[in-house]
């Protein structure tokens, strides 16, 4: 009893005929030669229910929110570098210095 080994994108493409495109597991299975059982069987496993996708989406939220931050933290750091150029030109400036020189 040797079973054929499919590769997974043959499997996930049979998955999204049934469940995207909404064709029949019996008309995907005769037309891809596989037996509804297998068909079944790789739905629970691909399908949208699957723990593979949690896992998948879990993981496209935690990108998310770690772009999110990151955004955050160079927007922090950019302001924080204007604050300090500005603060160094305004320091620097002859007439500051001056003031601050023969400031009583």
């Amino acid at each position: 009893m040797s079973g054929k080994r499919y590769p997974e994108e043959f499997k996930t493409e049979a998955v999204k005929q049934v469940v995207d495109r909404g064709y029949s597991v019996a008309s995907v299975a005769t037309r891809l030669d596989i037996t509804t059982h297998s068909l079944y069987a790789w739905i629970k496993k691909y399908g949208p229910d699957s723990s593979t996708n949690k896992e998948q989406s879990d993981a496209q939220a935690e990108i998310r929110r770690l772009q999110k931050e990151l955004k955050r933290v160079t927007d922090e750091r950019d302001i924080l570098k204007k604050a300090t150029v500005d603060s160094i030109c305004q320091c620097n400036t002859p007439f500051n210095y001056l003031f601050r020189c023969f400031e009583l």
